[in-house]
């Protein structure tokens, strides 16, 4: 693909060419990085470093202290 431009907005921002968002595969809400190297800026997706969990256990955090691992949840039970 050649070079492909864009115009700034008065807010700072520019579109990405489609065919260059499909090509990186680039959606709605999609984050980039830049970078300054020398006389231009290099825009890329940005990847976190440490992929997301599938499960996502552990994410969330209780203000209650952790129960024990041998906690029998029978016991709360009254007869």
């Amino acid at each position: 693909m050649g070079a492909a431009t864009s115009s700034i907005t008065s807010k700072g921002q520019v579109t990405i060419p489609r065919a260059l968002r499909q090509q990186l595969g680039l959606a709605r809400g999609s984050r980039v990085s830049f970078q300054l190297v020398g006389d231009h800026i290099e825009v890329r997706p940005w990847r976190p470093e440490q992929p997301l969990p599938a499960s996502g256990f552990g994410l969330l955090r209780s203000p209650r202290p952790p129960l024990p691992a041998d906690f029998d949840p029978a016991s709360l039970l009254t007869p």
